[in-house]
């Protein structure tokens, strides 16, 4: 997934991003609105993290921009206006969500994922990479040599691992996504996840592997044959 942030103060754009990037999300920053406006009007992000005080295109005109060319992009307001008749003009421009500051990063979080979610609300489109497909909807695993079903965690675990393909997901992005803010779990508990799926890939002829990185999480890739 990839999240276009559009804040025009340098530190608090540069955290968001990092705590993105963090949790498996694809990220990066524009530091004002006509930079904002010119990356987003592309259409190639799934959502945009958006200030409504911006130098150059405030945040309430680019996202009614946006809507005006038909961008459908969802789009999650930052700002510390806190009164009713800005929520409402935010809402009306074209803005999904309006979150005020400051605000705990566990709620951005918890906005960004349930506004990604809408974009998918049956959320029962089968995942595919390499050989493989993941059916969301039954949490059969399939490839090449068979079929087999996955349990509720794996299912999750490893529906993660398709959306992000090859790029790494920490261990703690996992546990947040996975496990949830408020599980018990800890790290040991996705190493052990980690390990089943692996078995269960190999076990039906997947060319998928899990691959670990030290300090960076887990990612996909696809082995070629010989």
């Amino acid at each position: 997934m990839k999240i276009l942030v559009v804040e025009d103060e340098r530190r608090l754009a540069d955290s968001i991003v990092d705590l993105l990037q963090v949790h498996g999300f694809a990220a990066q920053a524009a530091y004002d609105g006509q930079a904002g406006y010119r990356l987003a009007q592309t259409g190639g992000y799934d959502l945009v993290v958006l200030d409504v005080m911006l130098p150059w295109m405030d945040g309430f005109t680019l996202a009614r921009r946006l809507r005006e060319e038909r961008v459908p992009t969802p789009i999650l307001m930052l700002t510390a206006r806190s009164e009713v008749e800005d929520r409402v003009q935010g809402l009306n421009e074209g803005a999904d969500y309006y979150l005020t500051k400051p605000f705990d990063t566990r709620e951005l979080l918890a906005c960004v994922q349930a506004l990604l979610r809408r974009q998918d609300p049956q959320g029962r489109a089968p995942l595919t990479y390499g050989n493989t497909a993941l059916d969301l909807a039954t949490g059969v695993l399939s490839a090449a040599g068979g079929s087999i079903r996955l349990s509720a965690r794996e299912l999750g675990l490893m529906e993660q691992l398709l959306r992000a393909r090859d790029r790494n997901l920490s261990k703690e992005a996992l546990l947040t996504r996975v496990w949830g803010y408020d599980s018990n779990a800890d790290e040991n508990h996705v190493e052990v996840y980690v390990s089943f799926l692996r078995k269960k890939l190999a076990s039906i002829g997947s060319n998928l592997q899990i691959e670990a990185v030290r300090r960076l999480g887990y990612h996909l890739e696809v082995q070629q044959d010989d």
